[in-house]
């Protein structure tokens, strides 16, 4: 985080002069009054100006975007990124020729794309956390109402046949998704199984 000290008549001519010289607008800054300093008698005898500490905020945005452009450059992927932040959440949207390479089989390319972003925007701690939602395609909600449709199958199967039904593996998203698509059906219940990254959705009649 770069910091500059600066000086001026007064705080509010001491941050002036810290935007000129760091060449960035007030938002992009937090400052630190060190010295509020002192007119003196007449406004001439015993003048001392203020002193402001004065630190840039990270773009933690534009870091994303120059480590994904960075991963996709090695790729060879051509991709235009989105960022955009609502509340606590930054989502990324790319858009591009060849998506399914990033996407990769059943979005694991995409999950560990997010998982990394999501280390770049929340490094040093620096800012409070975001989480970090990277898609294409609208991947991932495709993704969501197939897996939702697979819940409502597999909870008709499981109470038509009043047997157990093991799902293939999912990560850890993915079975968040089944077990909120299934928890308030009144004829079945979910539980995982196994270890990472096999782990797997069981739906088991209620007993």
């Amino acid at each position: 985080m770069k910091t500059l000290e600066m000086t001026g008549k007064n705080v509010a001519e001491a941050l002036e002069n810290a935007l000129k010289e760091l060449k960035v607008t007030e938002d992009r800054v937090e400052y630190e009054v060190l010295d509020e300093g002192s007119k003196g008698f007449l406004n001439f005898i015993g003048t001392k100006p203020a002193k402001i500490l004065v630190k840039v905020k990270r773009d933690y945005k534009e870091e994303v975007r120059l480590f994904l452009r960075n991963i996709l450059n090695n790729m060879k992927v051509q991709a235009e990124i989105r960022i955009k932040e609502e509340k606590d959440t930054v989502y990324i949207d790319l858009t591009g020729p060849k998506m399914g390479i990033i996407i990769g089989y059943r979005g694991e390319t995409l999950d560990s794309l997010q998982y990394l972003a999501s280390l770049v925007v929340n490094k040093d701690h620096s800012v409070p956390y975001k989480k970090v939602v990277l898609d294409t395609e609208n991947y991932r909600k495709k993704r969501e109402e197939t897996l939702i449709r697979v819940a409502e199958k597999t909870a008709y199967k499981v109470r038509k046949t009043r047997k157990p039904y093991k799902l293939e593996p999912m990560n850890p998203y993915e079975r968040r998704i089944i077990h909120s698509a299934l928890q308030d059906n009144e004829y079945v219940y979910t539980f995982s199984d196994g270890q990472e990254p096999h782990r797997r959705i069981v739906v088991d009649i209620k007993k």
